[in-house]
């Protein structure tokens, strides 16, 4: 009796793998990203990636070519998650600015939306590598072009637009840097008083009151 594929390639026109080849291309990617997030992209190996799955590092070339295509997978990935959902949540429609710049903070409040730890492995690998550099630089420069236009749509003059995205964006990268242990009451009560700061308006409490029910998800108490 022949022996039930597992898994199949990527490619659904090729054939099945057969035997025992247990993990699949998402997986990884999700173990080189972990440990791209813990120990940098010098650690993330094929050996040591096949060995901490207990699985061939031949199951390997089944979804990479190599090395380097499984670290250029690694940045498409950041790039869809943190670039691309920090863009998304500044183009949210809203009705009033501070509520557009709620829609950013769930973005750095919600994992799924934004990798806050992918971002700073990401950071620390492009002082290794100049292609990477390049990247990140550019996906800095969409991100605070999302951040100047939202405030545009609010009737911001140009430079001051630019100005307040800036703040915005480089002061809640060094605020998650910072790695702050607040506690989620002492956080969330703020939160109108940084409204205020990156805006120049005072926050609805009825938005205030909706982002406080979404933040404590993922805030620890």
């Amino acid at each position: 009796m022949a022996e039930k594929p597992i898994l199949h390639r990527d490619n659904p026109d090729a054939e099945p793998l057969i035997g025992n080849i247990k993990v699949t291309r998402t997986d990884w990617l999700n173990v080189a990203m972990d440990v791209l997030v813990t120990d940098g992209v010098e650690q993330v190996k094929v050996l040591a990636l096949a060995e901490r799955m207990g699985v061939s590092r031949s199951s390997f070339y089944w979804y990479f070519k190599s090395r380097q295509e499984l670290l250029d997978a690694l940045l498409t990935s950041w790039d869809q998650t943190n670039t691309a959902g920090l863009i998304t949540q500044a183009e949210t429609p809203a009705e009033t600015i501070t509520a557009a710049v709620l829609n950013v903070f769930r973005c750095t409040t919600n994992p799924e939306l934004f990798n806050t730890a992918l971002d700073f492995a990401i950071r620390d690998w492009s002082r290794r590598s100049g292609p990477v550099r390049n990247l990140l630089d550019a996906s800095d420069a969409r991100r605070v072009q999302a951040l100047a236009d939202m405030f545009r749509r609010f009737d911001y003059p140009d430079l001051e637009a630019r100005t307040r995205a800036r703040v915005l964006y480089y002061m809640q990268l060094g605020y998650d840097m910072a790695g702050l242990n607040e506690p989620y009451e002492q956080r969330v009560s703020m939160t109108g008083s940084y409204l205020e700061v990156f805006t120049g308006k005072p926050a609805n409490p009825d938005e205030l009151a909706e982002f406080a029910i979404y933040a404590k998800q993922y805030w620890r108490a």
